[in-house]
C-alpha cells in the first residue's frame, strides 16, 4: 500500500509541475485549436485543421503531456542537468496571433478550392492562466452545381484521342464546381493524352471558365494549343510523337549483358510515345538494384520525333550485412544470435543476386554448464525473371524474380544433435507499389537426429507426439507469403501499416503415392508411418498472420505509437501426428514477449519442461498483441515504453485431463509483460536495447501469477534483449 501511495504522490507531483514556467514574459502557450461550423453544412475537420499554421503540443492521456513538464524542470539555461531536461522534454508552443490570422486566411482560401465560394472564417482566442485556446468559426459559402459542360477542344488527331478518353473524364454535370476537382482532372487528362503520344501536352494547356450568373451553372472546358500565360499567337497544333533513337549507357566498370538491357527496356524506335512506357522502363531498371540512379531523358528531334537517352549510374555491387541479437534474464540464461550475409548484385552480369548467409545461435546456462549451439549456412541465387518463361511475358514495371536456395543447419543440444538440409525454389515479385508476394512451388527439408540422450529417448517413447516431432523425416511441400506495407524503409520515419500472411502445406503430393510406399510401425508407441527414402514424410498445414500499424504524432511527428498482432496455427494430419519442431510456434525473445527469453513461455500454463536442459517451449497455436510508445530523447537516442500479451498453446487432440487443461487455449493462460527500451537511431540502422518485466506469468501457482515491482527484479522476473531494427 505504501508503494502505491508513493507512486500516486510522485505522479501528482509530475503532473502539477508548470508547463508555462519558461514562457517569455507576456506570452501564452497554445493549448488547443478548435474548428466549429456555423450552420448545418460541414466539411471533414481534417480538410480544415491541416491548414492551421500553428499546432499545439500533443497530449497523450487526459490532456497531459509529461514531456512538457520535464522541459520545465530546467531553469531555461543550457548548463548541466538543465540541458538534459530540455533535450528529453518538449518545449511549449508559444502562441503567435499573426499565425492564427494567417491560418484564418488559409482556411478560407482552401474552402474556395473545395467549391465553397464566399466562405467566412472568424478567429477568437480565450486566454486563461497563460494558456491560449483558439477557436476558428467557419461559415461555409455557396456551392454551385454544374448544369452543363461545354467543351472547346482542338479537332483532328487530338480531338479523336480526346473523344476516346472522354469516358474517363472525372468532372461531370451534376458535380459541384470546385477548383480542386478541376485541377485533379487536368493532371489525369494530361497524363492520359501523353500516353496516347502527345508528348508536349500538359495540364497547363487546360482552361476553365464558369458562368454562375444564373441558377444553371455552365462550365466551359477548354483545351488551348498554347500554355497558360501565353497567347493565341503562339498556337501550334498538338502532334503525336514517335520514338526516334534509343541509347542506353552505363559505367564501363559495371559489366551487364547488353542483350538483357534491351529486353528490360520497352522504349522502342518507331513506337508511339507513351509516358507509361517511359515510367515502366524506369521502374524495371530501378528494380534490378544494380544501378544506383536511372535517368531517362526525352529530347524532341523534330516536329514529331523524340529521342531517348537512358543513363544508368553505378552502385556498390558487393557488400556485407550483419545483424545481432542477444538476451539474458535473472536466472542467468544467456543467448545470442549473430547473422552475417555476403551479397553480390550482379554475379552473372545480368542482375542476378548471390547471397551467402551465415547464422548462429547459442544458449548457455552458466549455473549448470548446459550449452546449446546452432550453426547454419545458406546459399542462394536470384534471377530477375521467371525461369522457363520468355521475358516478353513480363508486364509492368515490377520485375519478378526466381530464387534457388540451398541451406544446411546443425544444432547441438544436450538432449540431441540435429542436421537439417533444405532446398527451395521460390518465385517473388511486387504488385503495385506496396504489395509483395513470395511463392515456393518446391520446398524440401531433410531432417536427421542423432546422438540422442538415453533419458531423452525414454521421454520420447513415453510421449508419442514428441516422438513424431523429433524423429528423422522428410518435409516436402509448397509455401507462400503475401505482404502489404505502406513504408518499406529499413528505419521508417512516417506513419505506416503492414499485413503479412504466410502459408505452408506439406506432404499432400507425396500422400498420393501412399499405396506404393512401405509402412513402418513403431509398436512401442503405437505409430505407423509411410516411408520414403527410409524416413517418414511430414503432412501438415500451417498459417501465420502478422499485422502492424504505427501512428505518428507530436510537433514534428517524432513520437510514435506502434501496434502489433500475430496469430498462427498449424495442424498435422495424415502421415503425421505433430508438427515438425522447426514449424512450431514459440514466444519470447528480442521481438516477442520481451519479458521472457526465446522459447521460455508456454504452452499455456506449463512450467519449464523437464525434458530439456535448455528452454524449448513450443506449441502449434499462437496469439500475441504488442503495444509500444516510441519517443525522442536527445542526439540519436530514442526511448520506448511497451506492453505485450500472448502465449503459445497445444491443440493436440490426444491431450486429456490435466495436460489438456494446462496446454490448451484459455483466457487465464495469456501471459503479460511491460518494459522500457533505449534505441540508437542512425537512420540507416537502428540499435536496440530492451528490458522486459513480467506482469502475469501463467506458469506460476494460482494466486501468485501477478507480479508487482518486487517480482519484476526477482529471480526470472525480467529479461534484457539487444537487437537491430524495431521489433515490429
Amino acid at each position: 500500500m505504501k508503494r502505491i501511495l508513493l507512486f500516486i504522490i510522485a505522479l501528482l507531483a509530475l503532473i502539477s509541475c508548470s508547463t508555462t514556467k519558461l514562457l517569455p514574459p507576456g506570452t501564452y502557450r497554445l493549448a488547443s485549436n478548435k474548428v466549429v461550423f456555423d450552420g448545418k453544412e460541414k466539411v471533414a475537420s481534417g480538410e480544415v485543421s491541416q491548414y492551421i499554421r500553428q499546432k499545439p503540443n500533443t497530449y497523450f492521456v487526459l490532456g497531459w503531456n509529461p514531456f512538457l513538464n520535464i522541459y520545465n524542470w530546467s531553469d531555461g539555461s543550457d548548463r548541466g542537468i538543465n540541458h538534459f531536461w530540455k533535450k528529453i522534454g518538449e518545449a511549449p508552443v508559444v502562441f503567435d496571433p499573426l499565425l492564427a490570422d494567417n491560418s484564418r486566411s488559409n482556411i478560407a482560401n482552401h474552402l474556395q478550392t473545395l467549391g465553397y465560394f464566399g466562405s467566412q472564417v472568424d478567429t477568437s482566442v480565450q486566454y486563461r492562466r497563460r494558456l491560449a485556446n483558439v477557436t476558428y468559426t467557419v461559415r461555409l459559402g455557396k456551392r454551385y452545381q454544374i448544369d452543363t459542360i461545354i467543351y472547346d477542344v482542338p479537332g483532328g488527331e487530338f480531338g479523336r484521342a480526346f473523344s476516346a478518353d472522354s469516358a474517363n473524364i472525372t468532372v461531370r454535370p451534376g458535380d459541384y464546381l470546385a477548383e480542386k476537382s478541376l485541377e485533379a482532372e487536368t493532371v489525369r487528362g494530361a497524363s492520359a493524352m501523353r500516353n496516347r503520344g502527345f508528348y508536349e501536352f500538359s495540364k497547363n494547356n487546360y482552361a476553365f471558365e464558369a458562368d454562375t450568373l444564373t441558377d444553371r451553372t455552365k462550365l466551359y472546358f477548354r483545351i488551348m494549343e498554347h500554355t497558360r500565360g501565353g497567347s493565341a499567337a503562339e498556337d501550334a497544333p498538338f502532334a503525336r510523337y514517335r520514338i526516334g533513337d534509343v541509347r542506353i549507357s552505363h559505367p564501363t566498370d559495371i559489366k551487364f549483358r547488353e542483350q538483357l538491357l534491351r529486353k528490360f527496356n520497352i522504349i522502342r524506335p518507331g513506337a508511339l510515345y507513351s509516358e507509361r512506357m517511359v515510367n515502366t522502363t524506369y521502374s524495371r531498371f530501378s528494380a534490378l538494384k544494380v544501378f544506383n540512379n536511372v535517368n531517362i531523358e526525352m529530347t524532341p528531334a523534330d516536329s514529331a520525333v523524340v529521342d531517348c537517352d537512358i543513363r544508368l549510374s553505378g552502385t556498390d555491387l558487393v557488400g556485407f550485412k550483419a545483424n545481432f541479437e542477444a538476451s539474458t534474464n535473472a536466472s542467468g540464461l544467456i543467448g545470442f544470435s549473430p547473422r552475417l550475409n555476403f551479397y553480390h548484385k550482379n554475379i552473372f552480369h545480368g542482375g542476378e543476386w548471390l547471397n551467402l548467409g551465415f547464422t548462429g545461435n547459442w544458449q548457455w546456462l552458466p549455473s549448470t554448464g548446459a550449452l546449446s549451439s546452432e550453426f547454419g549456412i545458406t546459399a542462394s541465387v536470384s534471377f530477375p525473371r521467371l525461369l522457363g518463361f520468355p521475358m516478353g511475358w513480363m508486364r509492368g514495371g515490377n520485375v519478378p524474380r526466381t530464387e534457388i536456395k540451398a541451406s544446411y543447419n546443425y544444432r547441438n543440444r544436450p538432449e540431441y544433435k540435429r542436421s537439417l538440409a533444405s532446398l527451395e525454389l521460390g518465385l517473388s515479385g511486387q504488385l503495385g507499389r506496396n504489395f509483395f508476394y513470395q511463392i515456393s512451388p518446391l520446398r524440401l527439408d531433410y531432417v536427421r537426429l542423432f546422438g540422442i540422450d538415453e533419458d531423452f529417448m525414454a521421454i520420447l517413447i513415453m510421449y508419442p507426439y514428441l516422438w513424431d516431432t523429433f524423429e528423422d523425416h522428410l518435409d516436402a511441400g509448397v509455401g507462400g507469403m503475401i505482404y502489404h506495407t505502406t513504408n518499406s524503409d529499413v528505419v521508417p520515419k512516417t506513419a505506416y501499416h503492414y499485413e503479412r500472411l504466410r502459408l505452408d502445406l506439406s506432404g499432400n503430393l507425396l500422400s498420393l503415392f501412399n499405396p506404393l510406399l512401405p509402412v513402418y510401425e513403431y509398436k512401442d508407441i503405437g505409430i505407423a508411418e509411410r516411408m520414403i527414402l527410409g524416413v517418414p514424410y511430414k503432412q501438415y498445414v500451417r498459417a501465420e498472420l502478422d499485422l502492424g500499424r504505427v501512428l505518428r504524432f507530436g510537433l514534428n511527428n517524432n513520437h510514435a505509437l506502434a501496434m502489433h498482432f500475430v496469430a498462427g496455427v498449424g495442424f498435422a494430419y495424415g502421415n503425421s501426428v505433430a508438427l515438425p519442431f522447426e514449424k512450431q510456434f514459440y514466444c519470447g525473445g528480442a521481438s516477442s514477449m520481451r519479458g521472457w527469453q526465446a522459447r521460455t513461455l508456454g504452452p499455456g500454463y506449463s512450467q519449464m519442461s523437464d525434458f530439456y536442459q535448455l528452454p524449448s517451449q513450443t506449441g502449434n497455436f499462437k496469439l500475441e498483441a504488442d503495444l509500444e510508445y516510441r519517443f525522442p530523447m536527445f542526439w540519436k537516442l530514442e526511448g520506448a515504453l511497451f506492453a505485450e500479451a500472448g502465449n503459445v498453446w497445444s491443440l493436440d487432440r490426444r491431450l486429456s485431463g490435466e495436460d489438456a487443461a494446462r496446454e490448451r487455449p484459455s483466457l487465464g493462460s495469456i501471459a503479460g509483460d511491460w518494459g522500457l527500451g533505449l534505441r540508437v537511431n542512425l537512420d540507416f540502422i537502428l540499435l536496440r536495447l530492451d528490458a522486459g518485466f513480467k506482469v502475469y506469468e501463467p506458469s506460476r501457482e494460482a494466486g501468485h501469477r501477478w507480479l508487482g515491482p518486487k517480482g519484476w527484479f526477482s529471480s526470472n522476473g525480467f529479461a534484457i534483449h539487444f537487437g537491430v531494427g524495431y521489433p515490429f
